[in-house]
């Protein structure tokens, strides 16, 4: 051990010595194995055991940057749940807690719903066979008010990440209702003053029959004999194949009583008579959205899913996906809000009394990824930092009822892998904003029949994207005057014109007509044309006359797509001014005010 060097801390004024400590005699000779020698007189050189399929550095594999649209939905399902209280993690836990009587009561309700419905019977394990293990997870609902009291929900479920493909399940694939479909039916019900009720699935996956053979551990707490396991008989939450079979029983009850599903959205239903929907049906796993003019409709319908199914009749629909549903017939309104839930997000991340600003994203806020850390002590600071978990759970919100956070949540989003100072500063502007518009939400107004049901307006800002230059595209439709279906998002391709960005947002809002206009066809609502407005006199004039000119022969020929929608005369595109474009919000950081068909607000009896 030599000493290297002595150090004086100018704070203490005490003296540090530091010493270099030399390597071992096995070190010494392990780290010459490893050097390759240098070059000598003799001819025979010593070369290290080196393969290089062996011992070549890995590179790091990064997360991706971008995520593609249904990726993002996912996450902010998933960010949702974490700003909901919490709750018991495992069956101690729950038996040891204040709320204990309560949670096994509930845990009691499950068995004795897993017993009725014949889910298992005991066997001994064969040979050569795997387990699936169980656990129990809990929750309390806050329930609908005036409809459901809060409870205590016990479910047991089977560890289905310890499944293997092809011997465990196959085909996990099942479809949820998609939202913009609630909001159509939302705003159908409101023009035409539909019945509107709910109903939920009790142990919703257990009516599933399962394909495959699997075997699982006796539940904790309640075990009858050691030496057996669980045949599972039925499909059990959990499962990978659980949602898929459930969905597939469900959907063969309904084709069998006269239902018939639609083409655009696989958990929409409708029972047609004489060419005329009676009945739509919506579902979102276990929760089941009902409308009809004629309630009695609706009556025969509960008792045949009664019939078949455990079911729960909620009444009137009040909530669905965290979204509160306020009606006021007499008015001809229906208002769709998302405050309980927001107002949870606001005070999670602290900002409750935080200063309000009056747009989503400051007109201040270059988010760059130059801003993002680039050392490692930086990225350790920012390690705390709950940036990704609180962009999922406004970008819940956005999805849900909230278009007027689409442009923030689209810049934000992008600096989820590797977010700096900066880029949360802007985060808790969008909180602050969001703090002083908890009560905004979507109204839907009953407006002159002889109007058209659909329009949709488009806009783009062009090369928006400090980085790489891009552009971002807008668009919203909407039904009956208010919205229904909202995106903002970055273009695949750098424009190389103004002209060319708008004519990519316009090709966007096309696609989304293609499928709007047959779902809405579906579910009666007959047009002839959809009006595409857009604040682009060049991309208007390109989208109506196929002419060449030299500054437009770079945009590549899939664009024209609108073309042949405006010669099928499925579309027609009019020419907006800016300021009454709803769709500049969307490229844009707009006051409130500015947030036409998309924004309203409602005042709450608190």
């Amino acid at each position: 051990m030599k000493c290297k060097d002595i150090e004086e801390s100018p704070e203490t004024r005490v003296e540090r010595i530091q010493f270099e400590v030399e390597p071992s005699i096995e070190e010494r000779e392990q780290e010459d194995e490893t050097q390759v020698p240098e070059e000598s007189g003799s001819d025979e050189v010593t070369v290290p055991d080196y393969q290089l399929a062996r011992d070549r550095e890995r590179r790091v594999i990064h997360p991706p940057n971008r995520f593609g649209y249904a990726d993002l939905i996912c996450y902010t399902l998933n960010a949702a749940e974490e700003v909901q209280d919490s709750e018991p993690k495992n069956f101690r836990e729950a038996s040891e807690s204040i709320d204990g009587k309560f949670w096994l009561e509930a845990m009691n309700e499950e068995m004795l719903s897993l017993e009725k419905n014949h889910t298992w019977e005991l066997v001994l394990l064969p040979k050569n066979k795997r387990v699936v293990g169980s656990k129990w997870v809990f929750k309390k609902k806050d329930g609908i008010p005036g409809v459901e009291a809060p409870m205590y929900k016990a479910r047991l479920v089977a560890k289905g990440f310890t499944q293997l493909e092809g011997i465990d399940y196959n085909e996990i694939f099942s479809p949820v209702v998609k939202h913009c479909s609630i909001r159509v039916l939302m705003a159908i019900v409101n023009q035409y003053d539909l019945e509107l009720e709910q109903m939920d699935v009790k142990t919703a996956f257990l009516h599933g029959e399962l394909e495959e053979t699997i075997y699982m551990q006796q539940p904790e707490g309640f075990v009858e004999d050691n030496s057996k396991v669980c045949l599972l008989k039925k499909s059990l939450y959990g499962l990978k194949q659980s949602l898929r079979q459930w969905y597939r029983r469900f959907d063969e009850f309904l084709l069998k009583v006269g239902f018939v599903r639609s083409n655009y959205d696989s958990c929409v239903y409708m029972m047609k008579r004489n060419e005329k929907v009676i009945l739509y049906l919506l579902l979102y796993v276990d929760d089941i959205l009902m409308a009809s003019s004629d309630k009695h409709e609706i009556q025969k319908l509960k008792e045949k899913l009664n019939g078949e199914f455990e079911m729960k009749d909620l009444g009137n629909a009040k909530r669905i996906l965290g979204m509160d549903i306020l009606r006021d017939q007499s008015k001809g309104e229906l208002f769709l809000s998302q405050h309980d839930y927001l107002k949870k997000v606001v005070e999670r991340y602290r900002m409750s009394d935080s200063k309000v600003v009056n747009t989503p994203l400051g007109h201040h806020s270059k988010l760059s990824i130059k801003q993002c850390p680039q050392s490692e002590d930086e990225r350790k600071k920012m390690e705390s930092t709950p940036y990704a978990s609180g962009v999922g759970s406004i970008m819940y919100g956005m999805v849900c009822s909230r278009p007027d956070l689409s442009n923030a949540i689209s810049v934000v989003s992008r600096f989820m892998a590797n977010p700096g100072p900066v880029h949360w500063q802007a985060l808790k502007w969008v909180l602050r904003y969001l703090n002083g518009s908890l009560k905004g939400g979507l109204r839907y107004k009953r407006i002159d029949p002889r109007r058209d049901a659909l329009e949709g307006y488009v806009d783009a800002d062009y090369a928006g994207n400090v980085d790489t230059r891009k552009s971002l595209s807008g668009f919203v439709f909407t039904l009956f005057g208010t919205a229904v279906t909202w995106k903002a998002n970055q273009q695949s391709v750098v424009a190389l014109s103004t002209t060319q960005a708008e004519y990519i947002a316009l090709v966007e809002g096309v696609k989304e007509v293609i499928w709007l206009k047959g779902m809405i066809g579906e579910m009666g609502i007959g047009q002839g044309f959809v009006k595409i407005h857009c604040d682009s006199q060049c991309a208007i004039h390109l989208a109506n006359h196929q002419v060449y000119h030299e500054r437009t022969k770079h945009i590549d020929i899939w664009l024209h797509v609108v073309r042949d929608m405006i010669e099928t005369k499925e579309i027609i595109v009019e020419k907006v001014a800016s300021e009454e474009n709803p769709a500049d919000m969307f490229t844009k950081s707009l006051p409130r005010s500015r947030f036409k068909h998309c924004l309203d607000l409602i005042n709450f009896e608190e």
